[in-house]
């Protein structure tokens, strides 16, 4: 620890930097469970307020995972970064992080839609929905599990051209998406969700459900994307009114 203190940065700053380094050089590979608060700031030799800092920041950074009533592991992944206030599709989201998008688990399915989906819609009568669900991986890793619903009438070519974008298919047929109603939830169990992404019992997932309308202001799209909170990291830019 004496080697840090030669350094006039603040002390924090050092720890993050010693955490990353004995992380690339395989002492702690990805995957690892750090020592206790109590025993990381014994091995540095500095508070435990300092440790905390350094841990916050490397967890913003997505180096490093908090599961409460766990620990705190090195990450299994490289982190996707994305303001909440700028609406990208899930496949534009990972390809920012300079991440391969993909998709596994496809169903894509004909059917009634319900009251609640006819009404969310402005719908006066039913009809039939297109019912997608599917499972987006980042370099082939599972991260977003996407539930979709489309009425028949907006996409009335169907799904047989699907290209994994539905942004992209609705432009297609001229109903690009301008803007979304959002919804954030935090998911702590599914029995569906959390299986199919890998998600460990202790761990929470990020639930965005979003009615998107095109440039007329029409509805045509309702989905609901859960999110591997150690994948995505959220943020949004607030100002004073």
């Amino acid at each position: 620890m004496n080697q840090l203190r030669l350094d006039t940065r603040p002390l924090y700053m050092l720890v993050i930097d010693r955490i990353k380094d004995q992380s690339a050089n395989g002492e702690w590979p990805p995957g690892t469970r750090l020592p206790s608060e109590f025993e990381l700031a014994k091995l540095f030799g500095v508070s435990r307020a300092t440790l905390r800092e350094a841990l916050r920041v490397l967890e913003e950074e997505g180096v490093v995972v908090r599961r409460h009533g766990i620990g705190t592991f090195i990450a299994e992944r490289s982190v996707v970064q994305a303001g909440i206030e700028q609406l990208f599709s899930v496949t534009e989201w990972i390809e920012r992080a300079n991440r391969i998008p993909g998709t596994i688990g496809l169903t894509a399915t004909e059917g009634e839609a319900s009251p609640e989906d006819l009404e969310r819609f402005g719908l006066n009568t039913p009809e039939p929905f297109w019912f997608i669900t599917r499972i987006r991986t980042a370099d082939g890793d599972p991260v977003v599990y996407c539930e979709d619903r489309i009425p028949q009438s907006v996409l009335p070519s169907g799904l047989n051209e699907f290209s994994g974008s539905i942004f992209t298919d609705l432009e297609r047929v001229g109903r690009t998406i301008a803007y979304a109603e959002t919804a954030i939830k935090p998911i702590a169990g599914h029995e569906i969700v959390f299986p199919a992404l890998g998600v460990r019992e202790g761990d929470a997932l990020l639930l965005l459900e979003q009615m998107h309308f095109d440039s007329n202001g029409c509805p045509v799209l309702l989905s609901a994307n859960y999110f591997r909170t150690d994948t995505f990291h959220f943020h949004v830019l607030r100002r004073r009114p």
